[in-house]
This record gives C-alpha cells, sequence and structure tokens, in this order.
C-alpha cells in the first residue's frame, strides 16, 4: 500500500526569459520500501526530495496536482500543520552535517529539540531517548558525545548525530538526500549499513538521493532515474544493469571500474535523446 503519493509536481524559479522549470511533472509512488532516485546534479533529485515536505522557498514555486501523505493532503496543510508533520513522520537527512548542525548547540540538546517539538517527555526521559539515539547510531561514549559541539566531531560522527536527530521521532519516512558525500569512502558504507538498518527495524519508507548509481542498486529495491527535471526510467534495483534509457546507459557507461582497462571514460552523448 502506498505511504505516499505524488502526481504531477513541478516546481519552478523565475528568470530574466519568465519562469524556468526544474521538475517538470514528476510522479512517484512510495510505501514502506526503499526508493532510489539518481542523476546528475542539477537533475531536480534534492528539490524533489524538498518539495515533499512543502521546503522550497521563494522565489521558487512549486505546484502539484496531488501530495499525499498517509491519506492527508499535503497541499492543503498550513506552515504549521506542516511543521506538526515534519520530524515527527517526514524527516529528511541533508547532504552536510557541517550545514545542518547548529554551531553553538550542545549535540545532545539539538538531538532532544528534535525529539521536544513532538512529545512532551520530562527532562530524564528525553535525557535517556538521546543516549538511547545516539547508540543506535553506533556512537562509542554517547554520554560524552552529546555535551560536545558540532565542531568538535568529525564528519562522520556529525552525521551520524543528524540521522540521529532525524530518527528520534521515529518517522514513517526518512528522505536522506546524498546523506554520505561529505564523508570518506570508508566511513560512507558504514553510515548506509546504519540507515539500512535502522529503516528496516522501523518498518519505515526510504527515498536515497544520491549520483552513485552502484550504491543506489546496493540498498534500494526500486530506482528512479533522474534527468533535466524528469524521470527518464524507472527499474528495480537488482535490473539496473538491464536499463534501456540512452541516458541511464550513459550514467552507467561513465562509472569508473574498480580494474578500468579503458583509456578515456565514456561521456554523455546527449545527442541520443531528447528533453534536455
Amino acid at each position: 500500500m502506498a505511504m505516499l503519493e505524488l502526481e504531477n509536481l513541478r516546481v519552478s524559479f523565475p528568470s530574466a526569459e519568465g519562469p524556468v522549470d526544474v521538475v517538470k511533472g514528476i510522479s512517484l509512488s512510495l510505501g514502506r520500501e526503499r526508493l532510489g532516485i539518481v542523476g546528475e546534479s542539477g537533475s531536480g533529485k534534492s528539490l524533489t526530495g524538498r518539495a515533499i515536505l512543502k521546503l522550497i522557498n521563494r522565489p521558487g514555486v512549486m505546484h502539484a496536482d496531488r501530495l499525499e501523505f498517509d491519506g492527508i493532503d499535503l497541499l492543503s496543510q498550513s506552515e504549521r500543520q506542516m511543521r506538526h508533520l515534519r520530524g515527527a513522520r517526514l524527516s529528511m537527512v541533508m547532504q552536510d552535517p557541517k550545514f545542518s548542525l547548529h554551531p553553538v548547540m550542545r549535540v545532545g540538546d539539538q538531538i532532544a529539540e528534535a525529539l521536544r517539538c513532538h512529545e512532551r517527555l520530562r527532562r530524564r526521559d528525553v535525557k535517556a531517548r538521546v543516549i538511547e539515539m545516539l547508540e543506535k547510531v553506533r556512537i562509542n561514549e554517547p554520554e560524552a558525545v552529546a555535551r560536545l559541539y558540532p565542531h568538535q566531531i568529525s564528519g562522520g560522527m556529525g552525521q551520524r548525530v543528524m540521522i540521529a536527530m532525524m530518527l528520534i521521532p521515529k518517522p514513517d519516512l526518512l528522505i536522506a538526500d546524498e546523506p554520505t558525500s561529505a564523508l570518506d569512502v570508508s566511513v560512507q558504507a558504514t553510515v548506509l549499513d546504519l540507515i539500512d538498518s535502522l529503516v528496516t527495524d522501523n518498518g519505515m519508507g526510504l527515498m536515497l538521493i544520491s549520483h552513485d548509481l552502484n550504491l543506489v542498486a546496493r540498498y534500494c529495491d526500486r530506482i528512479l532515474v533522474m534527468n533535466a527535471g524528469e524521470v527518464v526510467e524507472e527499474c528495480a534495483a537488482g535490473q539496473l544493469q538491464q536499463a534501456t534509457h540512452p541516458y541511464t546507459q550513459g550514467l552507467l557507461a561513465a562509472v569508473p571500474q574498480m580494474v578500468e582497462d579503458r583509456d578515456e571514460l565514456p561521456v554523455l552523448d546527449r545527442s541520443r535523446w531528447s528533453g534536455t
């Protein structure tokens, strides 16, 4: 059963020549599953995720024929009503914790704030939940880390703190926007394994936005491929290598191989498809 239904989403921004559509009629359905969205920078992936949470700020304009979450018409929700849904039932992990964490608030206080916004708990219960969540995201010495400021922790730990903030209210849907882009390769798999286990254990839906096709194929059930604001192909994650659209084939061909015998990586031949 679908938890999220999105029909004909459009996001536009003004220009000297008039409004420019950067997301062009996206439609998708998402249940308690793992959906990957891939494409180049500028393809509209992140804007799609932000639009679902109604986080497109002016001068951007969002339109959709339908945006429904668990029977709730999000298009008709006021900003105040959306604030009750964001975090509690819909959460989004941003790309870089350095820009998402408050620089002068302790880590534990920020995680606690995400919980207090949606639940009324005693102070000791909030503290216990914060420590429990830090343990779930595999942070050693959680009591000590909770007292630190963001500049005192590493990028990988900062991303785990962000995940803890987004998951402590126990949302139904997590949108992860390039959650490992700011991390070393050695840490990326650990963070993604963590997200995958938390999503699975809590029976959540996941929308994973990424440039990395192989990564998305590993962690997701279905994949949407976006180009120039449009979905050009949808397939099961296990069938990604058999994709038929020229754009998807071009992306796959441009991925470096562990044992590389090509003198040059191929570039996308944009003359092979329209819409760009």
